[in-house]
């Protein structure tokens, strides 16, 4: 697989809020705690050395307790707060340069921001608030309410076009404002924290939103949370602060069975593991599979030296077919057929490798075979059986 290009990229930043900031760079002060700084030269340290780099199309999750500094760093991301010290890249260029011009350019043109509190225009209608970003623009109004208009349905609030805010509910009107991010087709999405404001069932609703919205848009995201649930259920990518510093980066699955020190490690100990690990972490090789080319006697041979009752059958083009029995094969030998090509046979439980522990579990319970791993092509790269996601339960129960 190809190496993704990295849209934005951070180096070494740093937020120092109160008079002579450049203090805190002293080597005397090198070593020192968040609190030492505050306590000795009155200075709070917001953002203290972070660095990172965010992947074109990838959902980058900066999650932390109230205090830990993620909506400091988001905001500095665009320079709604202006950094200290470091380097902000969006696509290579460092915008801590940009002149004003050059910055409301970069905003207006490259970044959408949805915060917490929806912000909508209470005198205006839902056509007219998704459609505000393409008028600071000086789109005209034909195009711009076409485009609004798409963008309103693809939030699935077709119909809502002439309602007001206040006839909607929170979780519409958070839909409403993630329209008007999405109206403008940004480069990048900031997102501060603009589901914790909700009831915990539109919350999560808002979050597969979110998720089905994204395998369709590919948006490159920086999604910023307190919620480690919601951080792990929508991140590609997971970035932990404490006192203005990441103390651990990586995959869900990474935060949660590796965890890099004992802050991270209390974080993640109530996560289930099923929910974090995917299918291709488990998988294993089939011991034998069939083609359709093979005859039936071939694949009783097969699966009496694995002593197997089913095998998988796989295509001329390599794709799955399905599951082919003992007593299929049997039967198939008996009638002298000399190939498996338009045999009936079973079809198979599939799930993709990205797919989690915890979405395979009920699919297993479906059948007495593996959970066959498909690839986006149709092709079998492993198997999934019942002892693989038993082993898998009994990990997660012990970190428990």
């Amino acid at each position: 697989m190809a190496a993704q290009e990295s849209q934005i990229v951070v180096n070494g930043l740093w937020k120092v809020f109160g008079a002579k900031p450049d203090q805190v760079f002293q080597p005397e002060h090198a070593a020192k705690s968040r609190a030492e700084l505050q306590d000795e030269l009155g200075l709070v340290t917001g953002l203290r050395d972070v660095s990172f780099a965010v992947d074109r199309g990838m959902v980058f999750v900066v999650m932390g307790l109230s205090g830990s500094g993620k909506s400091t760093l988001v905001r500095c991301l665009i320079r709604l707060i202006e950094a200290t010290r470091g380097q902000v890249l969006f696509d290579g260029e460092d915008i801590c340069g940009y002149s004003q011009a050059q910055l409301i350019e970069f905003r207006r043109q490259k970044t959408a921001m949805v915060f917490q509190q929806y912000g909508l225009l209470p005198h205006r209608n839902v056509l007219d608030n998704v459609a505000v970003g393409l008028e600071i623009r000086g789109i005209d109004k034909p195009t711009r309410y076409r485009m609004a208009t798409e963008t309103i349905e693809t939030v699935g609030l077709k119909g809502w076009e002439n309602y007001r805010p206040h006839e909607m509910s929170g979780g519409m009107q958070q839909r409403v404002g993630l329209a008007r991010a999405l109206a403008v087709d940004p480069d990048v999405l900031l997102m501060d924290e603009p589901f914790s404001g909700l009831d915990p069932l539109i919350r999560r609703e808002m979050q597969d939103e979110l998720v089905s919205l994204q395998t369709e848009l590919h948006k490159t995201i920086v999604f910023i949370t307190h919620d480690l649930d919601e951080a792990l259920k929508i991140g590609d990518r997971v970035a932990i602060m404490r006192d203005g510093q990441i103390v651990q980066q990586g995959s869900p699955e990474e935060i949660v069975t590796l965890p890099s020190d004992d802050y991270v490690t209390d974080f993640v100990q109530d996560v289930s593991r099923a929910k974090v690990v995917q299918a291709q972490a488990i998988m294993s090789e089939p011991d034998v599979v069939i083609y359709e080319r093979q005859g039936p006697r071939a694949a009783l041979h097969a699966m009496r030296q694995h002593k197997l009752d089913a095998v998988f059958l796989i295509s001329r083009s390599f794709t799955l077919r399905g599951v082919l029995t003992k007593q299929q094969a049997t039967e198939l030998a008996a009638q002298n057929v000399r190939s498996l090509e338009g045999a009936t046979i079973d079809s198979a439980v599939t799930t993709t490798p990205d797919a989690y522990v915890a979405d395979v579990i009920p699919m297993a319970a479906q059948t007495e075979r593996p959970v066959a791993v498909l690839a986006e092509n149709g092709s079998l790269v492993g198997e999934i059986g019942r002892d693989a996601l038993l082993a898998a339960v009994a990990e997660d129960g012990q970190g428990a």
